[in-house]
């Protein structure tokens, strides 16, 4: 690797970071596109389309945890390459299938090897960047779950009507690969990364807790666990997963069937509500600082603000059952995606606020365990009411989910949960290593 110092070295790394999250829901994001066309090969109904679902989000619920873990204790490097190989393989593999058994099956490998994603992106983020500028990193590796999921629709159905479903699940996720190459190549941490300058190490660590930076203590779920801050976190995760696993998974199936749009028309309209979700992202990601600049609130409660606001765009989907046309209810998931994704990236935020950087993937671990738990069991709940008492009733349960959500974390987390002080910075590095 060239020696050279590199300007903004730490928005490089978040780029590379988003990089490969937008391959991973790029992957994962192939089966609710392919899933009209998957029923009918198949032969699936909604209710096994929705075990093959669960397969996957079972696997991811319970491997998080375990994912972060082994990333605190082998290393961000060498652990988030072999977690993004197998998934690259596992989605491949998903062209293999000759029913819904064995799709859910390759489907579970799946979840299992991309549950890493979250708590490889946070432990990075919370390296590499100062408390301050934390919310806006996390929106922008927040955005690629959504450039992923929005460019699954045209990628897919062009490889469904050009070629044929089996290889789109080998485009979509052989192409993680190349990511490979890229993160073992580029990425290092801040502490060896020969390109990074002194200004800008000086600049990151000034803005970092000392109580983050010195621990080696391998983490513990059990004390993990046994904190009010864990909950204050989980807790709302639980229960905002589900409006995304919906958008993820069922907004194609719904499209389809209650709205009789056909596959070229969800190529066309289906990735718009995930552009909405990468502008949630982004304008989340800076409002946190804004409201500290502009109204002086404490570091924690501009998260808070930030949840509330999103929670207010997720009444979108709730008013679906009321929209006249395809178009209106697609406008109406932008509402709801654009909230979700402000949501989300607070949440992801407050874990990197109150955990030490030796315990955040394994935090980030088990709280995304909670999310993808209450995620999981809403999929099925859509499977198995679906078609008895419509969509409209459960999407309105979405925002009635983040309401509790946010008034759970707005209670639980307090002031105090902000752990360490920020070191003092040394002026001179510090001015000089602001460029981005």
């Amino acid at each position: 690797m060239l020696a050279d110092k590199i300007k903004g070295l730490r928005w490089w790394i978040v780029g590379l970071i988003m990089l490969g999250t937008i391959f991973n829901y790029l992957a994962r994001s192939s089966l609710s596109v392919a899933a009209p066309t998957l029923t009918d090969k198949l032969h699936m109904t909604t209710q096994q389309y929705s075990y093959v679902v669960a397969a996957f989000q079972g696997a991811y619920t319970v491997m998080q945890p375990v994912a972060g873990y082994i990333l605190d204790v082998v290393g961000l490097k060498i652990g988030f390459a072999i977690f993004a190989t197998a998934w690259a393989a596992s989605n491949m593999m998903h062209g293999l299938a000759t029913g819904w058994g064995s799709l859910a099956f390759f489907r579970g490998l799946l979840g299992m090897s991309e549950a890493a994603i979250f708590p490889a992106g946070m432990k990075t983020i919370t390296q590499w960047f100062p408390a301050k500028e934390r919310s806006v990193a996390t929106g922008w590796l927040n955005t690629g779950t959504s450039v992923g999921a929005m460019l699954a629709p045209p990628l897919v159905v062009f490889c469904i009507l050009q070629f044929n479903w089996q290889t789109a699940f080998v485009v979509t996720g052989g192409i993680a690969l190349v990511w490979v190459a890229l993160w073992l190549f580029f990425y290092r941490s801040p502490a060896d990364h020969p390109n990074l300058s002194e200004g800008e190490r000086e600049y990151i660590l000034s803005g970092q807790e000392e109580g983050k930076l010195s621990s080696t203590k391998r983490p513990s779920w059990k004390q993990l666990l046994s904190t009010r801050r864990f909950w204050g976190i989980g807790i709302p995760r639980f229960l905002a997963e589900p409006a995304w696993q919906t958008f993820n998974f069922w907004i194609p199936l719904y499209l389809v069937s209650v709205r009789h749009m056909n596959l070229k028309e969800i190529a066309l309209f289906g990735w718009l509500p995930f552009l909405a979700a990468d502008l949630g992202c982004v304008f989340g990601g800076y409002l946190a600082p804004f409201l500290l600049r502009k109204f002086n609130t404490q570091l924690l409660t501009s998260r808070k603000l930030v949840m509330i606001v999103g929670t207010l765009f997720m009444f979108g989907p709730a008013c679906i059952g009321l929209a006249t046309s395809p178009y209106a209810a697609i406008g109406l998931f932008c509402l709801g995606a654009f909230g979700h994704q402000t949501i989300s990236g607070a949440l992801y935020t407050l874990a990197s606020d109150v955990f030490g950087q030796h315990e955040v993937g394994t935090a980030t671990g088990l709280s995304g365990m909670m999310g993808w738990l209450g995620g999981m069991i809403f999929s099925l709940i859509v499977g198995a009411l679906a078609t008895t008492i419509g969509y409209n009733p459960l999407f309105v349960c979405l925002v009635l989910f983040d309401i509790i959500g946010a008034t759970v974390a707005w209670f639980l987390l307090k002031p105090s949960d902000y752990s360490g002080t920020l070191r003092a910075p040394k002026i001179a590095t510090l001015a000089a290593s602001t460029g981005r």
